[in-house]
């Protein structure tokens, strides 16, 4: 199983200004990899791309033997669902839920709010939260609401997470605590992490870095 990228290319704007230039790699299930480069380099395009959250222009995308182009939205929105988890630089609460409510969601979704009600409540006392269950993103700091987010990508045990410079609003502390988390479920749990940064540090943290040059794999 895994992610197969083939001669990816992504164009924007009336000019078709090329940002993705030909990308083709393979990203194997049970591996960490980050994605660097420098600003304008085509990072979080290539993410959201590979995640199904975008379209190449041109190109094709393979997950797990799925060409994801054979996709209606229906099955599209269902297999994300089922094998994807996201997190985002900012966090995207819901301010009127609780956290125990923001991390069920998916769940809830699904009609499965008791089947998962336990593991929500596990996922965030990991993540230090377990007295803030029934504190609302307001009542949280920076660091706690990008918790509950992960906690929320996690709830229904994806296969792959996909995470866009999940640590930029944080400090160096909460910022390690991230990435700590992605390292224990990649190693614990076989989950597949993607994610972009622009943190060296962080980027070793993963099995494999590719670098991003103008649009084209610079190094991998």
């Amino acid at each position: 199983m895994s992610i197969v990228m083939n001669d990816i290319r992504k164009s924007f704007g009336q000019m078709k200004t090329e940002i993705l230039k030909g990308i083709s790699e393979e990203i194997k299930t049970g591996e960490m990899v980050s994605i660097t480069g420098r600003s304008g380099s085509g990072k979080s395009t290539l993410l959201y791309i590979i995640s199904t959250l975008d379209k190449p222009t041109t190109g094709a995308v393979t997950i797990d033997g799925v060409d994801i182009a054979s996709l209606n939205s229906k099955e599209l929105h269902r297999f994300r669902n089922e094998k994807m988890g996201f997190v985002f630089q900012f966090h995207h609460l819901l301010p009127e839920l609780t956290a125990l409510e923001n991390v069920l969601m998916p769940a809830i979704k699904h009609g499965l709010t008791a089947e998962f009600k336990q593991r929500a409540s596990d996922l965030l006392k990991e993540f230090g939260l377990g007295h803030r269950l029934n504190n609302r993103p307001s009542e949280l700091s920076g660091g706690e609401q990008q918790r509950v987010a992960i906690a929320r990508s996690l709830i229904m045990r994806p296969r792959y997470l996909f995470a866009d410079e999940p640590t930029g609003n944080l400090d160096s502390i909460n910022g390690q605590a991230v990435m700590n988390f992605f390292k224990r479920i990649n190693e614990t749990e076989n989950t597949t992490v993607i994610y972009v940064t622009h943190d060296i540090e962080f980027s070793k943290m993963s099995h494999r870095q590719v670098v991003l040059v103008d649009g084209r794999i610079g190094s991998d």
